[in-house]
């Protein structure tokens, strides 16, 4: 190609470059050592973070991610720290075995580590013998954080009765479908005659934060067409459902819901996430949730798109659900304010310093540098400027007590978003044609954002034309 395109000189020069397997495997090994070398490097002159998951993947192994949060050239950096295989029952003495021979073995204090966050299972949320508890057993300062994100899932399970069976329907509908793959061609050939976008409906899974909202509004969307192929097929009991009004609403009414919270989902995922802008989002959302509740009761359901058009569309009376629709509503913002305990405004001084009180635990002296920072013109005028973890890292260095305070705030990660996405990337590379790799070097060139220091290598190695 390069001999077609350009010339056989340059086609000659790529023949000199080695490409075997073992090559290019070498290759991704030295890369990965370099960059895991300037991350320790990093790490051990900051206060860090960490952020651990473990998951079974695709070939039934079970994988430990961790990622880890520090200061770097004034500013936080998130990076992945290590990948490896769990051999036994991933107990919280395992898990702490693992990071803690990682961290000794590259020399990183545990002193240094101002929080640890992980999802709610018990082998890492347990306050007794669970990860976190190893954790602060050598690292007391270390904050322990359950996931935002998980907690958020956890707390939109709160279903009443009534609601729970028409999501159980809905799934039964769908697996219908979808398991049988006759069926689903039927199906498919069904919407296109009758001029539909879709053509499928999607799968339920409890595992994916996204899916509940996305199967319901499909459902919602073609409810007809999933009725005349259910009375086709002779599941009349089932198609039922789709020809009573109130099902038809209640259904309207959680397609429209989960899609409000799929949002709120999506608002926490993300890099750069710290605990105070987050707890800002859930709160926004309960208070939005009081505000529905209120509209609800005097009769209005203008809020939920979905129901109110089809309450219009056919003339409906929507008394006969409303009281459903409250209980939930009610149900949910308890439950949210129940899984998220946090107090919005104990973040207020670390958000806006100018515009807030100090904060009650400070000594006389943190309180004496508090004064001077609110007193600084300049650093008044740097905070619209900067984004928070820029500013508090810049006060640190003139203030550093109450700097350091606000920085054993922001360090922490409010999410396992990371290392839910570290296991994706692990089931893009580790296919089912490569389920014996080894896959913590290519996992580490693919996910870091550290630049391997190429000409340094290089000047190391020397290459092997012969291969």
């Amino acid at each position: 190609m390069v001999s077609c395109l350009i010339d056989e000189k340059s086609a000659q020069k790529l023949k000199c470059i080695p490409l075997s397997n073992d090559t290019v495997g070498r290759r991704i090994v030295d890369i990965s050592n370099d960059i895991e070398e300037q991350l320790i490097e990093a790490i051990r002159q900051s206060k860090y973070a960490l952020q651990v998951d473990e998951a079974t993947v695709n070939n039934k192994d079970c994988l430990l991610i961790a990622y880890v949060r520090f200061i770097a050239q004034d500013a936080l950096s998130e990076e992945f720290l290590f990948c490896t295989n769990v051999t036994g029952r991933a107990t919280a003495d395992q898990l702490f075995q693992i990071i803690n021979d990682y961290l000794s073995k590259h020399k990183i204090k545990w002193e240094d580590c101002v929080g640890i966050c992980t999802d709610g299972a018990r082998s890492m949320a347990g306050h007794k013998t669970g990860l976190r508890a190893l954790i602060q057993r050598v690292s007391p300062n270390a904050q322990w954080t359950h996931c935002v994100i998980h907690r958020e899932a956890l707390a939109s399970k709160q279903l009443s009765s009534e609601l729970s069976e028409t999501l159980t329907d809905v799934v039964s509908a769908v697996n219908y479908i979808k398991t049988r793959p006759l069926k689903a061609r039927m199906f498919s050939a069904l919407c296109e005659e009758m001029g539909e976008g879709h053509s499928s409906v999607l799968f339920h899974s409890e595992s994916r934060w996204l899916s509940r909202g996305k199967v319901l509004s499909r459902v919602f969307e073609l409810r007809e067409q999933i009725r005349i192929f259910l009375e086709e097929q002779h599941m009349f009991e089932l198609a039922s459902k789709f020809n009573d009004e109130k099902f038809v609403m209640r259904l309207a009414y959680l397609s429209d819901l989960f899609s409000k919270l799929n949002e709120l989902n999506l608002h926490l995922q993300g890099k750069d996430k710290h605990l105070p802008h987050l707890v800002d989002t859930i709160n926004s959302f309960i208070r939005k949730l009081e505000m529905w509740a209120k509209r609800v009761d005097r009769g209005n359901i203008d809020t939920f798109e979905n129901l109110s058009e089809f309450v219009q569309s056919y003339q409906l009376d929507a008394t006969s659900v409303i009281g459903c629709i409250k209980n939930h509503i009610s149900s949910l913002k308890d439950v949210l304010m129940k899984y998220f305990p946090e107090d919005s405004a104990q973040y207020d001084w670390v958000r806006n310093p100018f515009q807030a009180q100090p904060p009650l635990d400070l000594t006389p002296a943190d309180e004496e540098q508090f004064i001077d920072l609110t007193s600084d013109s300049n650093l008044r005028l740097t905070l619209a400027s900067k984004t928070l973890s820029e500013f508090w890292i810049g006060v640190s260095k003139e203030y550093p007590a109450i700097g350091g305070k606000a920085l054993n705030i922001l360090l922490p990660f409010a999410t396992s978003y990371l290392c839910e996405a570290g296991f994706s990337a692990v089931t893009c590379i580790r296919t089912k044609y490569r389920t014996s790799l080894d896959i913590k070097h290519e996992l580490r060139v693919a996910l870091s954002s550290i630049k391997p220091r190429f000409e340094s290598m290089c000047s190391d190695r020397q290459a092997h034309c012969s291969h």
